[in-house]
Order: structure tokens, then C-alpha cells, then sequence
């Protein structure tokens, strides 16, 4: 009988990994990859890229995973290629030519089309999307022939800036609010011009205060040396660089990590501004104990915790 070599145990790691995701592989087929290869005991995406996407896919490790959610509500930016003049089932490269239009557009009319989508819009969600009806995604409702209707949703386009048009091809630059489809930005930008249009490419440079300048590929992690693989990680509270700070003493730290609603007072080192969410630290260590919430009259709320930080 053939034996096999033991399954590697497991091992805690925490952190935010930056990566760089290539076109072809879905978010989830890179997230095990990378799992793997930290040998790593939990870890979660913060959002999926669509497998024809490329650009910044911050993975969380561990302790990283519990504010995940934060990444899924923060602002995105997006370089993207629309292809003038063919439209398709699924508004990208993937799906099926479904008709072929005359292109006969200026940059005057590409930049006054492009002026009616910047702000607040509302954006009907495509049929080839993760959104769940009666328990089934979207997708596969689409893929049986299915079209149901959908109601519009509000996104806001904080920026869209034109990049380049070289005839079919326009090129643009967009920052927009969760929960944008930049699919259906593109097909409705080309409808606008009256010759449709569906994503040719798409890369995502930013997601929240991250950048993707500081990602790396599965190719550049795989080369280093396992046992330097962990200082490529971010720290978690990368994941809420735009959370004021708060610091405690030790005893106030103590009561926070077991759940205590603390009133502040003296005994807060530094106390935030506003009330709202903030991230807590003890300040004789500068260790992340998690996020809380600030409430009235210096009440803090403690909301997710770091078990590590015990």
C-alpha cells in the first residue's frame, strides 16, 4: 500500500497580504495558493476581482481576518479599457459577443458622456454577478438563460478620469464607492456614446489606503524562502489606517479585552476628536487590541477584539 509523507500542520499567522492577482485565476483559487504557501491556519479575501481582472487583492491572515469587512466597505480605484463597439453577455472579454456596433465617437463627446457619470448614480447590478436570489447566485440564473429583474442601487463615482482613446479602445482611470460594478460602468458608458461597449481589461490600484504599488505576485511570494515569507505581511491594523487612534493604560487595556464598556477619563493617554469608530491600542507596548466605538460623554464600546493581544 502506497504511503504519503504527513499534512504539514497548520501554523497561526496573522497579517494583510498585498497581492497582485493575474488575469485567469479566480479569487479564491489564489487565496488557497497563498494559503499554502504561509502553511496558514485561517485566512479571507476582502472582496473578489473577477478571474479576467487583475491588480491589488489584499488577502487577510489570522487575527487580520476579523476586520476584513472594513476592506469590503472602503472606496476602490480602477484602471479599465472599454472596448468600443462590441457588446457582451457578461460586459467583459469572457462572455459572448452579442452584437457588433458602428464606432463614430470625439473626445468631445467621450468627455461630455463621461461628466454625466461622475457623482452619485444608480447602477442596475448584471445578471453575471454574486448577488444571490432565493439562495442562488446571479451567475448561474444567467447562465441558464435566466434574465431576472433587478432593482438599481446607488454607487458614487468619485473620480473618472479619461486616459486615452485609440480607436475602439478608451482607457480611463475610476475611483468609486463599494458595491460599484465598473462591468456596467463600462457597458453604460458605451451605450451613452450609441455604440455599446464591454471591459477589455481591468485592474484594480487601490482599495482603501492600500495601493498596489506595495502588492506582490504569487510568482515574487513563491520565490522567497519559507521562513521569510511572514515579513512580507503587513500588520493588521494596516486594514484601519483611516481609524482614529486611541491609546490605554494597562488597566484600561485589560477591562477592554475582556468586553468592558470603559468611560474614559485622565486615564486614556490620547483620546480621539470625534466619536465614532476608532482603533485601540496599549500604549505601554503599542499593541492593537482591536476597534471600538466611541460614543457620547467618552464612552468606549469595545467592538472587535485581538486575541492575540492578551
Amino acid at each position: 500500500m502506497a504511503t504519503f509523507p504527513p499534512r504539514k500542520k497548520r501554523v497561526p499567522v496573522h497579517g494583510v497580504l498585498l497581492l497582485d492577482k493575474a488575469a485567469g485565476h479566480s479569487s479564491n483559487d489564489v487565496l488557497i495558493k497563498a494559503k499554502r504557501l504561509f502553511n496558514a491556519e485561517k485566512a479571507g479575501h476582502t472582496g473578489t476581482l473577477d478571474p479576467f481582472a487583475t491588480g491589488l487583492l489584499p488577502l487577510c491572515f489570522g487575527e487580520a481576518t476579523k476586520f476584513a469587512q472594513d476592506l469590503l466597505e472602503a472606496d476602490k480605484t480602477y484602471e479599465t479599457v472599454v472596448h468600443l463597439g462590441l457588446r457582451s453577455d457578461t460586459g467583459d472579454t469572457e462572455g459572448v459577443i452579442l452584437e457588433t456596433l458602428p464606432v463614430d465617437v470625439t473626445l468631445a463627446q467621450i468627455e461630455t458622456v463621461l461628466e454625466k457619470f461622475l457623482g452619485p448614480i444608480d447602477q442596475v447590478p448584471p445578471m453575471y454577478s454574486a448577488l444571490k436570489r432565493d439562495g442562488k447566485p446571479l451567475y448561474e440564473y444567467a447562465r441558464a438563460g435566466i434574465t431576472l429583474e433587478r432593482e438599481a442601487r446607488p454607487v458614487v463615482i468619485h473620480l473618472l478620469e479619461f486616459v486615452r482613446y485609440e480607436a475602439p479602445f478608451l482607457t480611463l482611470r475610476i475611483s468609486c464607492s463599494k458595491g460599484t460594478y465598473i462591468r456596467v460602468l463600462g457597458e453604460d458608458i458605451g451605450a451613452a456614446l450609441g455604440c455599446g461597449g464591454h471591459l477589455n481589461a481591468l485592474r484594480r490600484t487601490q482599495v482603501g489606503d492600500l495601493v498596489l504599488a506595495d502588492a506582490l505576485t504569487l510568482e515574487q511570494l513563491a520565490a522567497v524562502d519559507e521562513d521569510e515569507r511572514g515579513t512580507l505581511l503587513a500588520p493588521v491594523d494596516a486594514l484601519l489606517a483611516s481609524f482614529p487612534v486611541l491609546s490605554l493604560d494597562d488597566e484600561l487595556a485589560r477591562r477592554f479585552l475582556h468586553g468592558q464598556r470603559l468611560s474614559l477619563g485622565k486615564e486614556a493617554v490620547t483620546l480621539p476628536a470625534t466619536e465614532g469608530r476608532v482603533r485601540v491600542y496599549r500604549e505601554s507596548d503599542a499593541c492593537l487590541l482591536g476597534t471600538g466605538l466611541m460614543q457620547e460623554f467618552g464612552v468606549l464600546a469595545p467592538e472587535r477584539l485581538v486575541s492575540t493581544a492578551r
